[in-house]
């Protein structure tokens, strides 16, 4: 009786190999869904679609941003998420001075200012801030990915 014995060694390429953990008497196994690149063209990689254009709720969260103005007439946010347009983006007025506006955003970091009664004003309750080219800063908002696992 004749006993065939398969090695259970793990092969993992070499550095500078291209990919493929083949051995000695071993044929390499193609890949019939790529085909092969003609030479002298250039390989594009397949488009990944953004994980906002596939799952957009996962990326939209209500953010309240606040603005503490007792004698304020109006106050405006302007920022990355309104192309800094200074009357965008109103605040209202929830009474003892106290400015309020929800915005819906996606993931990502935006960079605002407030502007109340016409002056661009840094927002005091930032925790990150960036210098801007006008000689004053930019308060920043990080709007983290909200992961939702039970959805998924």
């Amino acid at each position: 009786m004749k006993t065939i014995r398969s090695s259970q060694k793990k092969r993992f390429p070499s550095p500078g190999s291209s990919g493929g953990a083949v051995g000695k008497g071993e044929t390499p196994i193609e890949n019939k869904d790529t085909p092969e690149p003609v030479a002298g063209t250039r390989v594009t990689p397949a488009f990944v679609e953004p994980v906002s254009e596939r799952f957009p709720a996962l990326e939209e969260e209500e953010i309240v941003l606040t603005y503490l103005a007792p004698e304020a007439k109006s106050v405006y946010v302007a920022g990355a998420f309104n192309a800094w347009d200074p009357e965008a983006t109103p605040l209202k007025n929830m009474g003892v001075g106290e400015w309020v506006v929800r915005l819906m955003l996606r993931s990502g970091r935006y960079e605002y200012r407030f502007v109340v009664d016409g002056q661009w004003i840094d927002d005091p309750e930032a925790v990150q801030r960036v210098a801007n080219p006008h000689g004053g800063f930019n308060s920043v908002l990080i709007v983290p990915l909200e992961v939702r696992t039970s959805i998924l």
